[in-house]
């Protein structure tokens, strides 16, 4: 018996000793565990439930805090807009949507008001994605009003113009939820029965509970459930240009590639925002992440080959009290800790 622990013991070393990953691997989990069970006992961080680390496809460390797992389904909020971006993008590639310049009218005629503002003829689904509709804001201190409203679609694009189309961005979840009617309508079928199509192949995959308006449309940019280990290889899917583990495309790489290209900024934060994606540059790296309230976070890190996920408590703020600029932080000891392994 002894025997073959050290035959064992003798492969792994080897293993690790003569494999450059799995030694950069093995260090940089060595570094991470401590560094976020030490963040975890810090009272300003405890709404921190789950975070993942991996490096190009491979885990680094997982911790669930507090009696939380990195497998349980949790509210990613808005993070899920950047499903909601993934989807528009396959179904432009199917055919199904011409592309980001198409407007939206036609497909929404039979929800427009009987005397439209002429600038809703201007809309086009790269506007909805980039929240720059120019319509006012259904987030925020209007998103009640909202979602009490009978028709969710009838009531967004009834809102005065705050903006031209295409001009300042002004974030609203009405606008990813046009974006899910849009597909609905499109293709016939739910946006949750496409996401479970199109985003099938990728592995570990999974959205649980999903609300949906008076209308059955679900909801486009919130109410998602999913684990953090879910949430995970979504973004392993963008790390990796849109392809799964098995190398299937599934995204298409430019659409990738346009969902992170620069084309607003946040009047509140100042990152920059693309197609349902922040960019900002944290830890001295240009990072693209999906935000979601209370802290739901998914970071990609490109240049590292790095995807974490954060999720949080979703009864708070993140913005306003600074707690998301402490997981901002947090990524940055990661950053840094990974890079120096």
């Amino acid at each position: 018996m002894i025997r073959i622990l050290f035959l064992l013991l003798f492969f792994c070393l080897t293993f690790a000793a003569t494999d450059p990953t799995a030694a950069q691997s093995t260090a940089s989990a060595a570094g991470l565990g401590p560094r976020l069970d030490q963040a975890a006992s810090d009272p300003a961080l405890r709404p921190l439930k789950t975070v993942i680390v991996a490096r190009d496809g491979r885990v680094l460390t997982e911790r669930g805090f507090r009696s939380h797992s990195p497998s349980e389904s949790t509210n990613i909020k808005s993070a899920s807009k950047s499903i909601i971006s993934a989807l528009v993008g396959i179904a432009i590639s199917k055919g199904l949507l011409d592309g980001p310049d198409q407007k939206i009218a036609p497909i929404l005629k039979a929800d427009l008001p009987s005397s439209p503002d002429p600038r809703l003829n201007d809309i086009t689904i790269g506007n909805l994605l980039s929240m720059q509709a120019g319509l006012d804001r259904m987030s925020g201190p209007n998103y009640g009003r909202w979602v009490s409203s009978r028709n969710w679609v009838r009531f967004a694009i009834s809102q005065p113009f705050i903006d031209q189309p295409g001009g300042e961005m002004l974030y609203s979840t009405a606008s990813t939820h046009l974006l899910s009617a849009i597909l609905t309508k499109v293709s016939g079928r739910s946006t949750l029965a496409l996401a479970r199509e199109w985003l099938g192949p990728v592995e570990g995959f999974r959205i649980g509970a999903w609300e949906r308006d008076p209308q059955g449309i679900y909801i486009g940019g919130n109410q998602m459930a999913m684990s953090a280990r879910s949430l995970l290889a979504f973004g392993e899917l963008y790390r990796n240009g849109g392809r799964t583990a098995k190398g299937e495309q599934v995204v298409p790489a430019d659409w990738i590639a346009q969902s992170w290209q620069h084309r607003t900024n946040s009047r509140f934060s100042g990152d920059e925002y693309g197609y349902g994606w922040f960019t900002r540059v944290i830890g001295g790296e240009q990072v693209h992440f999906a935000w979601g309230y209370g802290g739901q976070m998914l970071y990609i890190v490109p240049s590292l080959d790095l995807t974490v996920v954060m999720t949080s408590e979703e009864s708070g703020p993140s913005a306003r009290n600074g707690y998301r600029d402490l997981l901002h932080g947090l990524l940055a000891d990661i950053i840094g800790t990974v890079r120096s392994a």
